[in-house]
């Protein structure tokens, strides 16, 4: 019990009390009052900056700022009179008149703050028409697109770049009225320290930011009857993807999706958990050999592109610990483009491989030169959850009334294992499932490692299996990397494997995933609904390790001979580098 000194107050006519130190804002939360926030994101962004919170204080002179004004003992607050809507509305009316207003067209139309509030108060035309910021849209970038004429400049975008991720590659520059936001020199973001996690358009507003398109590209290839177009879709995108379409958050859309996907034309639609499932046998086998020779310790997952990016600006002296896997969806596409289409007669150039993914730095990762093989991408197109969503608005499909159907053989058997890649943790465990046995030559009495779930952004544990203590860590955000790296660099750390995912509580939250706004992130655990549905596949599953998947055992028999073997490496396994932070 908390021994905090509680404070009695006023709101609206209704007695509310709360611990001291509570700002006016949260005091109204806790009573179900509802107080207009734009540039609050709780425990991010708390800096009172677009005064669309402003309340009146009895006694008090002006307005007070309620997301950072703590409440006091007596205090009487107005949150909607006359004075503070009429005040709100005009605060609307000067955002909006240096606002680009082409919702209609905007990608977060219908789910933008702004437009709610302007609907909200009834803001049908704009009273301070005058000079507008005219800004350049920087789309130089694989992965994001930044369109400051939408910015609203709330700061919300530097906050969670810088003081969650701790990257620092945005923050404001100019002054006055010719203020934005930015990058060092106003590059683009191609040309700074951005490891496109995307974690700033989540936590935009607006459509000032937002991924790059893929859709067009798609498009066409489904429309090509000499291209024969094929998809997979990552474990997060289908406890996400209904939310686009109104279903509860977490909810488990896989027959749903795999039917729109096959009514918008694509040839075959498989399972890139299937990919992660060979990516524990290369990434087992790979960890066993270092436990065994004790070498390069501890190692470190490569399955995060934003991640694997981060490292190689920040912590280049850490490479030789990075696991040389590629990530799921990657091999996948080189498994399609080699295996399978000599299996379909298909020549590889004419196989157009799309992936869905959760994560917008996949985008940039398909692009890297170290993802060609004979010349080849490994993957052609990278379509967010968000994309393809919007692909399935755009072919008219009711995606709600959708029958389930499975997903194309003989690619699409994966395992319970592959299906926790998802969450915080998942690539752990699922790794750690395997290794156990392989090991030991034993079954697990228990698969379930809690040492590595929930939603901490830095979890630690130790793992025996067989005679060997194995200690591990798990760290989700590049902010929470940063600390483990900071161990393994000054040499405190005494881990043997290191998972890390880009973005805070794994892929399920990856930048490509729908974009709740800053009062439902405040009222609902997010990642905790989606991370129950991810471990609910597993669950459920028939198979739940991955060096137990059928399909995958057949194709090492036919094609790769071993896991770890030569042509394993060749197509499966990559190298990375350092990177300088900045081009400029």
């Amino acid at each position: 019990m908390s021994n905090k000194k509680m404070i009695n107050l006023v709101i609206d006519g209704k007695q509310v009390q709360v611990e001291e130190g509570t700002t006016i804002l949260g005091a109204a939360r806790k009573a179900n009052i509802d107080i207009p926030t734009l540039c609050f994101l709780k425990e991010i962004n708390e800096v009172g900056d677009c005064r669309m919170c402003i309340t009146q204080v009895e006694g008090r002179r002006g307005f007070a700022t309620s997301c950072i004004q703590k409440v006091e003992e007596g205090m009487i607050v107005h949150t909607n009179s006359p004075e503070v809507i009429e005040a709100r509305k005009m605060i609307l009316d000067l955002i909006l008149s240096n606002h680009h207003r082409d919702c209609l067209t905007c990608t977060r139309n219908g789910n933008c703050e702004l437009q709610t509030l302007a609907m909200k108060y009834n803001v049908t035309n704009v009273r301070y028409e005058g000079a507008k910021n005219e800004h350049k849209i920087d789309d130089c970038s694989p992965s994001i697109v930044r369109d400051f004429n939408k910015c609203v400049l709330c700061r919300r975008c530097i906050s969670s770049c810088k003081n969650v991720q701790k990257v620092g590659a945005i923050d404001a520059i100019g002054r006055g009225f010719s203020s934005c936001i930015s990058t060092v020199g106003d590059h683009s973001l191609n040309d700074v320290n951005c490891t496109f996690c995307g974690q700033c358009i989540q936590a935009c507003p607006t459509g000032a930011l937002h991924e790059k398109d893929s859709t067009q590209i798609v498009w066409k290839k489904l429309q090509d009857p000499e291209t024969c177009v094929v998809v997979q879709t990552a474990p997060a995108v289908r406890v996400a993807l209904g939310e686009e379409f109104g279903l509860p958050i977490g909810t488990n859309v896989t027959g749903k999706m795999i039917t729109a996907l096959k009514r918008l034309g694509f040839d075959k639609v498989f399972d890139t958990n299937t990919g992660a499932d060979f990516t524990i046998m290369e990434e087992g086998t790979e960890f066993i050999k270092r436990l065994e020779s004790n070498d390069h310790l501890p190692m470190i997952t490569s399955c995060s592109p934003g991640w694997v990016k981060y490292i190689e600006m920040n912590y280049p002296e850490n490479l030789p610990h990075l696991s040389s896997c590629k990530s799921p969806h990657e091999m996948f596409g080189a498994i399609l483009k080699t295996y399978y289409a000599a299996k379909k007669k298909i020549k590889p150039e004419k196989l157009f491989v799309v992936s869905v993914m959760p994560c917008i730095a996949k985008k940039y990762e398909r692009t890297r030169e170290e993802m060609k093989d004979n010349g080849l991408y490994d993957v052609d197109s990278v379509l967010t959850t968000r994309e393809l969503a919007r692909m399935i608005k755009g072919a008219n499909i009711e995606f709600v009334e959708l029958e389930d159907e499975n997903f194309d053989d003989p690619m699409g058997e994966a395992t319970g294992a592959a299906a926790i890649f998802g969450v915080t943790g998942g690539v752990m465990e699922a790794a750690l499932r395997s290794v156990s046995e392989i090991l030991t030559g034993k079954e697990l009495a228990k698969i379930e490692f809690e040492e590595v779930r929930g939603q901490k952004g830095i979890k630690k544990g130790t793992v025996k299996i067989g005679d060997k203590e194995i200690k591990v860590v798990v760290a989700s955000g590049l902010g929470n990397a940063k600390t483990i790296m900071e161990e393994i660099k000054t040499g405190k750390a005494d881990y043997q494997f290191v998972e890390i995912m880009a973005c805070p509580g794994g892929c399920i939250m990856g930048g490509g995933q729908p974009i709740k706004s800053a009062k439902i992130r405040e009222t609902i655990d997010v990642a905790a609904k989606r991370a129950e549905a991810m471990y609910s596949i597993d669950e459920k599953s028939t198979i739940r390790k991955s060096h137990e998947n059928p399909v995958m055992q057949k194709i090492y028999q036919e094609f790769f001979g071993e896991p770890g073997g030569h042509l394993a490496h060749e197509l499966l396994h990559t190298h990375y580098e350092k990177k300088e932070k900045y081009r400029i």
